[in-house]
């Protein structure tokens, strides 16, 4: 009987999680907490993608109300492997918050951040879960409210500033997509997703849900921060508290990504995904060289990975936007990895910062040679992100590339290659400050962070190698899920 109702557990047991977080009021009892629900958590999203690989695609109803009456959580191969994703980010990063949290928020506010850090799990995890749209938007909005608050947690007066601007974006993307469902729901009458995606054809050619496309796709853009709607994200993730920049940044605009996948492919498909993808390919490749460039000139290394990221997320959509299976599959494939290399690249900066309390880059000088591992880790995920062969993040790039030489994109292939050795020089900018200028004079000896946060990097950092080496998993995955999505387009 539990095995039945994994796909409801998912997103209620964060949900019920939370608040029981301010009954235990006390930090150390709340993190533990937290702790044990998160890898629960893990633990069903990897039951529920092992069935799925195992016996196909999960429909659960809601109250036994049959879709698309009824509400409908669909599991099937990209949503169960993103809620891995999600879920395993969510459950290493706890170990590595009880230092970290400990340092950057005050002990009476600590047992208020696990309560949102819980609620944003749930809003991430059942994202992936719907079927339905509206719901879509519910748990969207779950996970947007708890990260608000999230930031603004941090020591910097800028928290609240920087927690304002993404609460003033993310409500107007979040205002785009209901006003786009809205339209949909008045052309078809339905808000599941499948059901949506049967109806639209017989209305595709109305202005009504021509508009409600554009709405969805401009909503969902601000989400994940695609270029030119990136403004919330450098200041969000720069002065948020370490754990927050290393949990929002590997999880939730990679969901956003999932969500824009979901609701094009899935919803959409027909001309409407074609005229779709062109006007993506175009930013993706702008976002890819205006991250990079702007990453170059940072002096905080958290702002020049945040840049670093909307470049990143730039690879993601542009695989979207190849409307073919190996583009897919590389966009796919790049979620998984940018979430393990960005997740411990900001790992690491914040281990920095928990001995040396700053990410400017003036005060990282010989910070190699104080901190060796961490730093190591640093440069290890560094390679990773710049796509260096025998790391997660050159599996990626290499579909990538074949996606554009597939359809004869000759330009975007030399593109995507030059983009990611402009990584090779806001990298090495760290490297050089680490390694090769000397630490201030009369510096005080200074010992690795504790080993609780120094694990969590290891696994992340280990990770990217690893599915360097063997991605014949995600591969496989990946290319299952982008057949699937395919299809649904052939169709």
């Amino acid at each position: 009987m539990l095995m039945l109702n994994l796909p409801a557990l998912q997103v209620v047991l964060p949900l019920i999680a939370a608040p029981i977080c301010l009954l235990l009021r006390r930090s150390d009892w709340a993190w533990l907490w937290a702790t044990i629900v998160t890898w629960c958590c893990l633990g069903i999203a990897i039951c529920l993608l092992s069935k799925v690989l195992s016996t196909g695609a999960i429909s659960y109803p809601i109250g036994d109300w049959a879709a698309p009456i009824g509400i409908e959580y669909k599991i099937d191969l990209l949503s169960a492997f993103l809620l891995v994703i999600v879920s395993s980010i969510g459950a290493v990063v706890l170990p590595y918050a009880h230092a970290s949290v400990s340092s950057e928020i005050p002990e009476a506010r600590i047992y208020l951040f696990y309560t949102m850090y819980l609620l944003c799990l749930c809003g991430l995890l059942g994202i992936a879960v719907t079927g339905d749209a509206f719901n879509l938007f519910v748990f969207l909005e779950i996970s947007s409210l708890s990260s608000y608050v999230l930031i603004s947690m941090g020591r910097y007066r800028r928290s609240l500033t920087a927690a304002y601007r993404y609460l003033i974006m993310g409500t107007v993307g979040a205002t785009f997509y209901i006003i786009g469902v809205g339209m949909m729901y008045m052309m078809t009458g339905t808000l599941n997703m499948s059901d949506l995606a049967n109806r639209i054809p017989a209305v595709e050619d109305t202005r009504t849900i021509q508009v409600a496309i554009a709405f969805i796709v401009v909503g969902l853009s601000l989400k994940l921060a695609i270029f030119p709607l990136h403004m919330w994200l450098p200041n969000a993730y720069t002065f948020a508290p370490s754990v927050v920049t290393v949990f929002l940044a590997a999880t939730a605009t990679k969901v956003a990504v999932y969500a824009l996948l979901r609701m094009i492919f899935t919803v959409f498909g027909g001309d409407p995904l074609f005229v779709i993808g062109e006007i993506l390919m175009i930013l993706s490749v702008a976002a890819m060289f205006v991250g990079s460039l702007v990453a170059i000139y940072q002096t905080n290394i958290k702002r020049m990975l945040a840049y670093s990221s909307i470049a990143q997320i730039g690879y993601m959509v542009l695989g979207i936007s190849f409307i073919t299976t190996t583009g897919l599959a590389g966009g796919i494939i790049h979620l998984f990895n940018h979430a393990l290399v960005k997740g411990a690249l900001f790992m690491a900066v914040g281990g920095m910062f928990f001995r040396i309390a700053s990410v400017r880059l003036d005060d990282m000088a010989g910070i190699g040679k104080r901190i060796p591992i961490t730093t190591g880790c640093f440069v290890v995920a560094g390679l990773g992100l710049i796509g260096v062969p025998l790391t997660a993040g050159f599996i990626s790039k290499w579909y990538l590339v074949s996606a554009a030489l597939e359809k004869d994109m000759w330009l975007i292939a030399v593109l995507i290659l030059v983009s990611s050795l402009l990584a090779v020089i806001y990298i090495w900018r760290v490297v050089e400050v680490a390694y090769f200028r000397a630490p201030p004079k009369r510096a005080a000896v200074m010992s690795e962070p504790p080993l609780s946060m120094l694990i969590p990097l290891f696994i992340l950092t280990g990770a990217s190698i690893y599915f360097g080496i063997d991605a014949s998993r995600t591969i496989d995955i990946a290319m299952a899920a982008a057949n699937f999505l395919m299809t649904g387009v052939a169709q």
